[in-house]
């Protein structure tokens, strides 16, 4: 009797866990519509990003959109001149009904910008001339692994104690060592063409911060270390931040793994 009731106990502990995972790995379509909070009109080219997967779609001109989620995905939704929202998937979203998104003006001034000042062709010769050589320390022409130099970069050294806690750089090269999956998933941001073309037209460096696990101040303390100009933090696009990191970690790591002495990665 005792083996019985051991032996349903166990099936049905199996049945309920298989059941349990199960769930977790399941796709399903979320459905939508993304409204001004106010006017209820349709916000038409809303963003959409599901940070686990690195998969994005737009709203349409409707301001409905459809996108493969997971349970306990999270969602990113961002419109210019609006609030952005993370949205955490749960099991009553996931129940078929269609989903009312109001997002909400920013009240003063707008967090992010959309600029695309000069156009870069991948022609050093011509794209030197279309850059003010002034504004920027380095010139990154995408398509291309390397980056050109037009001023020469300053070494950064460390400040202040907190800089010695907390040192951006080592903080990325850490995170990407124990994080692998962050780093895929930031090369996907990168490579994805539809990511691409919104980070394009974006510089609020949300979704960036998101995948460093970094605020605002650290990102650009990370960005100044790696001896990108004021000029670049401030009006890069997230397409161009997030080449940008890449770019020094993959430096820093090199530098890193040639030498055993922190002294010669400061120099």
């Amino acid at each position: 009797m005792h083996k019985t009731l051991l032996f349903l106990f166990f099936v049905s502990s199996t049945t309920l866990f298989w059941a349990q995972d199960h769930s977790d790995t399941q796709k399903h379509l979320l459905k939508g519509i993304i409204q001004d909070a106010k006017t209820k009109k349709p916000l038409v080219g809303t963003n959409i990003i599901n940070l686990n997967r690195v998969t994005g779609v737009t709203s349409t001109e409707s301001g409905r959109f459809k996108i493969n989620v997971y349970l306990n995905d999270t969602i990113y939704f961002s419109f210019l001149g609006y609030q952005s929202i993370k949205l955490k998937i749960t099991n009553d979203l996931l129940k078929g009904n269609t989903l009312e998104i109001a997002m909400y003006e920013y009240p003063t001034d707008l967090d992010e910008v959309v600029l695309k000042p000069y156009q870069l062709i991948g022609v050093l010769e011509v794209d030197a001339k279309n850059v003010p050589i002034d504004k920027f320390a380095r010139i990154h022409i995408n398509g291309l692994p390397q980056t050109f130099e037009v001023g020469a970069p300053i070494a950064k050294k460390y400040t202040s104690p907190v800089d010695a806690i907390f040192h951006p750089v080592d903080f990325v090269y850490e995170l990407f060592g124990k994080k692998p999956k962050q780093l895929r998933k930031l090369k996907k941001l990168r490579s994805e063409d539809q990511l691409r073309d919104m980070l394009e037209n974006k510089a609020n460096r949300e979704v960036l911060m998101e995948y460093l696990e970094m605020d605002k101040t650290q990102l650009n303390a990370l960005l100044d270390y790696c001896n990108y100009s004021e000029y670049f933090i401030n009006n890069a696009s997230d397409l161009q931040v997030i080449e940008a990191v890449l770019e020094c970690y993959e430096n820093y790591k090199a530098l890193k793994k040639g030498s055993t002495q922190r002294e010669r990665i400061k120099e």
